[in-house]
């Protein structure tokens, strides 16, 4: 009889605004969005990472506009982008850079259950879950 797998444990992913402060509980810091955010430098952001190949395509952004009432439909195109298959492997490699420690998605929009940061954690959710 062969024992059950065991299911990888959910790796810790938080989301933050670029212009809070860092904590040290933070563990590996990703900027997830495809501009600088204004007025922060990168001392100040203490960032391990910039996956600004993982933020939404240029044309998405601008579409989404961060309107409230485009926001299920920017969900699901963005799921779509980042169903591909370079996009797939980008986020495993995240994953694995990250290694144990909490994952911080640091992004640079106002709102903060409205935005890509929010998508990229249900994404990395997903494909740690099939890991």
């Amino acid at each position: 009889m062969t024992a059950p797998k065991k299911k990888a444990a959910q790796p810790s992913i938080a989301i933050q605004r670029a212009y809070d402060d860092p904590t040290p509980h933070d563990g590996y810091r990703v900027l997830v969005d495809r501009f600088w955010p204004r007025g922060r430098s990168k001392a100040v952001l203490a960032l391990d990472e910039w996956a600004r190949d993982l933020a939404p395509d240029p044309a998405l952004i601008h579409w989404f506009g961060h309107d409230p009432a485009r926001w299920e439909e920017f969900r699901t195109r963005y799921h779509g982008e980042l169903d591909a298959a370079a996009q797939r492997a980008r986020l495993r490699a995240l994953l694995a850079a990250a290694g144990k420690r909490r994952i911080t998605l640091v992004y640079g929009a106002r709102s903060e259950t409205e935005n890509q940061a929010v998508v990229l954690r249900e994404a990395l959710q997903a494909i740690a879950s099939r890991a």
